[in-house]
Formats: C-alpha cells, structure tokens, sequence
C-alpha cells in the first residue's frame, strides 16, 4: 500500500478539518492563529488550537524540560518520539477545526530537522496545511523584540533562507499528505487581514 495515497479519501467519516499551521519563529504565527480561531468561534464554529511544542513538552516528563525552547537541543532521536506521541493525542481530538500551531523546521545542534516529518502526517492526517510568512526584515525585528522566548537572532539573509526552506518543506508535505497548502502574509499591523484569509479558505465547504 503506498504511503503517499490522498488521505482525503478517508475524511468522509469525521467532519473535523485538521488544519497545521506553520511559521518560522517571528512571523507572528500563533497571534494569527488566535485571531482565526477567534473570527471561526464567532461564525459558531468548534474550532480548537492546540500548540504541537506544548504538546511535547507535556510529553517530556522523564527527561525534565523546562520549556519548548529547550527541545531543540534534545536528540534527533528524542525530538522524533515526542512528536509521535504529541500526534497520536492530536489524531484522537475532535471539533470543526482542529489547528494545529508548530513549525516546519527545528534548529537542532544535528542540523535542520523537520518540525512535521512523514510520521507525524501519517498519524495526524491533515485536510489543510498553511504557511505564515512574513518580509525577513519584519521578521528578525519581531525577533528582537520578543522577550517572552529565548530567540535566535540572526541575519537577514538567513531568515530568508529559512522563508524558502520552508516554502519548499511545506510543498513537500502536500504532496505526501494530499493535502492542499497555502501561505498567508502577516505584514505588520495587518493581523486581521491574515487572519481572515485564513478563515476564507477553511470556512469553503463548511456550512456557516
């Protein structure tokens, strides 16, 4: 049986859109998010957020982490068995939406490891999949000035090479996944609009 068959297929048996959200750090991904959500509740949708790292974290018990921002120097190994056991909890919720908030790369001292491998989309079985971007100098001055997290500060030109890392990760995925994918700017001060944009794309299809 291959693995790269149109999950869709078997959508037709739960109403729930599982929808992964994606974003290098400084997009204002999970801001974006909170506002879909918001604007989804409001069309009197069930819609659920839920923070795959969180996830993760709350699975980390035994080895004692102290918060997300530490699991990045955990083991590949360590970082891929947290991850199943963070989508086997997602694949088992339900609601109209289920919105996933994680990254598509994680910087580990192995290298770039993917924040969302064949493993954890074969598990979770996504119906959306949508990428927040952002222009790189707005990005690395959110970054600066984000003090609620320990951030990785950077050039310029890297946090563009991560912009396109992840365009082509997240196409990547689509194809395995059968999912479509879309990116969503997150330009300053236009929080709404993103936001909006998204609940445009996942309300089709879905009664109001």
């Amino acid at each position: 049986m291959s693995i790269c068959r149109n999950w869709r297929l078997f959508l037709a048996e739960s109403n729930t859109k599982r929808v992964i959200i994606v974003g290098i750090p400084g997009v204002g991904k999970t801001t974006v998010i909170s506002r879909a959500a918001e604007f989804l509740r409001q069309k009197g949708h069930d819609a659920n957020v839920v923070i795959f790292g969180s996830l993760m974290l709350e699975e980390s018990t035994e080895i004692k982490l102290k918060s997300r921002d530490e699991m990045r120097k955990l083991s590949v190994e360590d970082q891929r068995r947290l991850q199943a056991k963070a989508a086997n909890r997602i694949a088992m919720m339900e609601g109209d939406f289920v919105i996933i908030d994680t990254h598509l790369l994680i910087n580990t001292d192995e290298g770039y490891y993917p924040g969302i491998p064949m493993h954890v989309l074969q598990t979770i079985k996504p119906t959306n999949m949508i990428m927040i971007a952002a222009k790189p100098h707005e990005v690395l001055n959110r970054r600066k000035q984000d003090e609620s997290r320990q951030r990785d500060i950077t050039a310029e030109i890297d946090v563009q090479n991560e912009l396109d890392a992840s365009r082509v990760m997240m196409a990547c995925c689509s194809v395995i996944s059968g999912s479509p994918f879309l990116t969503v700017m997150n330009n300053n001060d236009e929080i709404d609009k993103a936001a909006l944009a998204i609940v445009d794309v996942l309300s089709e299809g879905t009664p109001i």
